[in-house]
């Protein structure tokens, strides 16, 4: 879903949006915000790329983050309740991810992307993907994909 269509979707539904995003450092929130009448459905957005930013701007509990690492499930999910919650958002998405080119390992390899969506009315999906790519590749991948998520939280 192209960022036009999903905010043409959102104001359909009346749903306000907010971002929470690590690896993609706003590249969702600018893909929204690029499109005219998006004042209506956006709210805000947190670029929460360092843990003492995901802790203190949305409440991302540092010991989530020391159990299982800021790239987990855990810690999406965490994001986008976080994100809700420090907002006046009806529906809020979060990415966090390895970008690289370096910071993967075996286990969570470069290209490693978390992504959660949550809603007020109490809609909740994670979603993990791996992306190929370089640095460039994955955080455009990340961006659509983060978009295609939202558009799917509406529809269900």
């Amino acid at each position: 879903m192209k960022a036009a269509e999903l905010v043409a979707e959102l104001i359909k539904y009346k749903a306000v949006v907010a971002t929470a995003e690590s690896c993609t450092g706003g590249m969702v929130a600018a893909a929204i915000t690029d499109i005219a009448g998006s004042s209506a459905i956006f709210d805000r957005a947190f670029v929460t790329y360092s843990n003492e930013a995901k802790n203190e701007m949305i409440g991302v509990p540092t010991e989530l983050i020391t159990a299982h690492g800021a790239v987990s499930e855990d810690v999406a999910r965490a994001m986008a309740k976080g994100a809700l919650a420090h907002s006046n958002a009806t529906l809020a998405v979060a990415i966090t991810g390895i970008a690289g080119p370096s910071g993967g390992s075996a286990e969570k390899p470069v290209g490693l992307v978390h992504f959660a969506c949550a809603s007020k009315a109490g809609y909740e999906r994670h979603e993990r993907q791996v992306f190929p790519g370089d640095r460039a590749a994955i955080r455009l991948a990340a961006r659509n994909f983060a978009l295609q998520m939202l558009g799917k939280a509406l529809a269900g």
